[in-house]
């Protein structure tokens, strides 16, 4: 998942204006307590950090992904 991918998804799965305030103000505690936006600055993978969004939010495995059902199925458990 590349930078662009992981903001499509925020924007799509909880709409654009929601979700960019999510990936900037929603403290993660999977993530050491950092935001979105801030662990995507460090170096965190899109992957892991929306991961870390969507359990923070308990967004349901079948809606994480939006509406395009060739997007990267969720990693095994």
């Amino acid at each position: 998942m590349r930078h662009s991918d992981f903001q499509r998804l925020a924007d799509e799965v909880f709409g654009p204006a929601y979700g960019r305030v999510l990936v900037r103000e929603q403290v993660l505690p999977k993530l050491g307590n950092r935001t979105a936006q801030d662990a995507l600055t460090e170096g965190f993978e899109p992957r892991d950090v929306w991961h870390a969004l969507c359990d923070a939010l308990d967004v349901p495995e079948p809606e994480r992904w939006g509406g395009d059902e060739h997007r990267q199925a969720p990693p095994p458990r």
